[in-house]
């Protein structure tokens, strides 16, 4: 298995237009509208966690939508990374 010692990204996860039971697991105010996969995999690189975009996935609650996943070095919570990686891409945002 390719993903073993790693976290799967999807960008629902940290999409501030998404609802906790649609598969947001960051707070709102922690999350971004609508992250693209070469912004996770930036903000991924920056903190060092070796990204791995899979643009072929569809998050499994969403099959149909085809959106991409990133796959990262597994150091610590998901949340706490999401966390990490939406901070990243505000900041690459705002610049």
């Amino acid at each position: 298995m390719k993903d073993k010692g790693k976290l799967v990204i999807w960008p629902v996860y940290i999409d501030q237009t998404r609802s906790r039971s649609n598969g947001r697991i960051i707070s709102r105010k922690s999350s971004v509208k609508e992250p693209q996969l070469n912004e996770i995999k930036k903000a991924a690189l920056e903190l060092g966690l070796n990204p791995e975009v899979e643009p072929e996935k569809a998050y499994p609650k969403a099959w149909w939508e085809v959106s991409g996943r990133v796959l990262v070095d597994n150091k610590g919570p998901k949340s706490v990374i999401a966390k990490q990686i939406s901070a990243g891409i505000k900041k690459t945002r705002t610049r």
